[in-house]
């Protein structure tokens, strides 16, 4: 059992370059040249060398290194029941370029279900000594539910949700269950991804959802009343996290922005025990918004590995 407290005043991200033998054996296993098992062996090794090597470092908090994911964050959605996803050459743009993803779709209501996620944790979990705790990532509830409220996605959503209400419901309710099951399993450090809060900051998101005939205070509101939703009879002893950016892929990022418009929304009312940001840069603006963060909210910046 770990004596380390958490949250620290400093932590990375938690995702790793994923070494070569894990990119070949999730190709290999793809075409079907090596078995699941053989593939998760290869994987379990490489966990096992950079939890390693987080210990060799001196780090209080070790991670898996998001090493088991295609995606950051739609493989955890595909732990639902009422999530559908396709490969079909799609994608979202980002400064530099454009970032392939599978599309991920609503097939019917969503509920939570034994997540394979928590297996992936466990794993980790054997790692943890009385100097470490083991973190375990996940997409913050805001992030399932913007994938579902994206124009590609309104109608397949409307077909089981009428409202974004109704929506807002489900999500936040599935994510106690599955909170329920990490809590369970032993974990005791959680942190939700965030690039929802950055999604909607800066003159170009105003323009963006204008175009669209959406209130984007109305997305505000939404994405905060599901993030703490989700949160509502999460234990006493386990922390909970929120790390917000603005988009990384092949070091480009997908928004930029300062936080003061959405100051009032996620640091004065998200009910985390931390914010892990990125902030006092040309593409995240300066100190100042921080002014807003709940006294019952701890910040700390993140470092982006």
């Amino acid at each position: 059992m770990s004596k380390y407290q958490t949250p620290c005043r400093y932590d990375f991200v938690g995702s790793f370059l994923r070494p070569e033998e894990v990119k070949k054996a999730n190709a290999d296993y793809q075409e079907g040249k090596i078995s699941e098992a053989e593939k998760n062996q290869i994987i379990d090794k490489a966990v096992t060398e950079v939890v390693a090597k987080q210990k060799e470092l001196g780090f209080h908090v070790i991670t898996d290194g998001e090493f088991r994911r295609t995606y950051w964050h739609l493989d955890f959605m595909w732990g639902f029941e009422g999530v559908g996803h396709e490969q079909t050459g799609s994608g979202v743009q980002f400064d530099g370029g454009l970032a392939s993803l599978e599309d991920t779709y609503l097939t019917g209501k969503i509920k939570a279900k034994a997540h394979p996620f928590v297996e992936h944790f466990k794993f980790l979990k054997q790692f943890e000594d009385e100097n470490t705790v083991a973190k375990y990532t996940i997409p913050a509830p805001a992030q399932m539910f913007q994938q579902f409220i994206v124009p590609q996605n309104v109608e397949s959503t409307r077909k089981f949700y009428a409202t974004d209400e109704e929506l807002i419901h489900d999500i936040g309710v599935a994510y106690q269950d599955v909170i329920r099951q990490f809590y369970e399993a032993g974990c005791r450090n959680l942190q939700l991804d965030d690039c929802t809060w950055g999604a909607v900051v800066g003159d170009a998101a105003k323009q963006r959802y204008k175009s669209l005939g959406i209130d984007l205070e109305e997305v505000k509101q939404s994405l905060l009343a599901v993030n703490n939703l989700a949160l509502e009879g999460k234990p006493e002893d386990m922390v909970i996290t929120s790390h917000i950016c603005r988009g990384n892929y092949h070091s480009t990022y997908f928004t930029s922005g300062p936080y003061d418009s959405v100051a009032d929304y996620v640091f004065a009312k998200e009910n985390v025990d931390a914010l892990f940001l990125e902030y006092d840069d040309e593409r995240s603006g300066g100190f100042a918004p921080l002014a807003k963060v709940s006294p019952d909210t701890d910040y700390n910046q993140n470092t982006g590995a």
